[in-house]
């Protein structure tokens, strides 16, 4: 079964810098929307950024200007680059993703484990 593995977490002072890498445990077929959410303790899972197949990008506002989402279709993998971390960043990353396993297959969207990145102040 295709899962999505997540990398990158981690550790960091505020005003520094991550980069989460997430890519489908098996073969694909196609990978449309890419994404990432972030879910504090306590509170819900909320968008942090997304990337369609035509690398069309929206980000949460409260990101802007401070990570970037991108993607390299011949690795099947989405990136999210951080920088300027605040505290307030701290959260479990999910990535998502909409992909066809097999041409005959339909569109399914899929989660990651999600992982971990800790700001400290």
């Amino acid at each position: 079964q295709v899962q999505l593995v997540e990398s990158g977490g981690g550790l960091v002072q505020a005003g520094g810098s991550l980069r989460l890498s997430c890519a489908p445990s098996g073969s694909i077929f196609r990978i449309n929307t890419m994404g990432w959410y972030r879910q504090a303790p306590g509170k819900q899972r909320d968008l942090v950024a997304v990337i369609s197949s035509r690398n069309m990008t929206n980000y949460a506002d409260s990101v802007k200007g401070r990570f970037t989402i991108s993607r390299d279709n011949a690795k099947n993998t989405v990136y999210l680059r951080m920088n300027s971390l605040k505290p307030e960043d701290t959260a479990v990353y999910y990535c998502n993703a909409d992909m066809l396993v097999s041409w005959s297959s339909l569109q399914r969207n899929y989660w990651g484990q999600g992982t971990q990145v800790t700001v400290s102040s």
